[in-house]
């Protein structure tokens, strides 16, 4: 890569046009080192349903955000460091075919693609650029920290899952940042610091705050603080965008080909319409 000016000045308007398109809330992302892998649209479970996202994956980060213009305007924008990051292949659910789960210590959710062929170039790009990123710091293969719970979605519950209280126009969901799941306010007055998630106290359920202080674990970045009772945001900022029924997804070759080319991915094809990077 470092020898070949052309695949630097493309990599480099890449990166530049990514940035630009989630601005001007978009964190800047050209750095010396960093290089534009792939991009496409994936399906995310949020708390209410799934929602369109466009995935960007680096060598060192994966981001994503909500979809304004297609392929123009994005907001919203997350961005998930590699050598955190852990895959969870999963069967398929109800309503989410060919889904599989993302794991880090902040958060933690379930996201699926158009096509088996299609998830399963996710998986091994977002692989083979998470081995190679930890072999870059000398980091160990598994994650010294524990991953964030992943919420389970509103719909999966129309009652408390602590208590049993029917949710209704008064009785309003939250999640419990601990264990993940539906609870009503009267079950999740209590607030904890998981130092994993948030240096901030965040929402738990009554069973996870009993629990983390008869553990007495607050020694080890986990404690309770009785006297932070900010409301918790009702549910995670998405994109209802979600009219677009075309994926697209493109990948950019590296490391293996000589000259960089403009990759795309299209699930309808029986091979891409060039080959995916095997080395990156």
């Amino acid at each position: 890569m470092g020898d070949n000016p052309q695949f630097i000045t493309e990599n480099r308007e890449r990166i530049l046009a990514v940035e630009n398109s989630f601005m001007p809330g978009g964190k800047p992302l050209l750095t010396p080192d960093r290089v534009l892998i792939g991009e496409g649209r994936l399906m995310k479970l949020c708390r209410r349903k799934p929602q369109p996202k466009v995935f960007f994956l680096f060598n060192d980060i994966l981001m994503y955000g909500s979809i304004v213009v297609p392929g123009r305007w994005n907001n919203h924008q997350k961005i998930l460091r590699l050598e955190e990051l852990e895959q969870v292949n999963l069967e398929d659910g109800v309503g989410m075919k060919n889904q599989w789960l993302l794991r880090t210590p902040h958060k933690s959710f379930h996201i699926s693609a158009a096509s088996v062929m299609e998830k399963q170039a996710w998986m091994d790009h977002i692989e083979r650029c998470r081995v190679e990123r930890l072999k870059q710091l000398g980091l160990p293969a598994e994650s010294l920290k524990p991953f964030a719970a992943t919420w389970i979605p509103d719909t999966a519950s129309a009652v408390c899952m602590r208590c049993s209280e029917p949710f209704n126009v008064t009785q309003r969901r939250h999640h419990c940042r601990h264990c993940g799941f539906v609870v009503c306010n009267s079950c999740s007055k209590g607030r904890a610091i998981l130092s994993h998630i948030s240096s901030k106290p965040v929402r738990v359920c009554r069973l996870c705050e009993k629990s983390l202080h008869e553990k007495d674990i607050s020694n080890e970045g986990i404690t309770r603080n009785k006297d932070s009772m900010k409301e918790m945001p009702e549910y995670e900022e998405s994109s209802d965008e979600d009219q677009e029924n075309q994926t697209h997804n493109a990948w950019f070759t590296a490391y293996s080909e000589p000259e960089p080319v403009y990759c795309y991915f299209n699930p309808k094809h029986i091979k891409p319409q060039c080959r995916l990077p095997q080395n990156i």
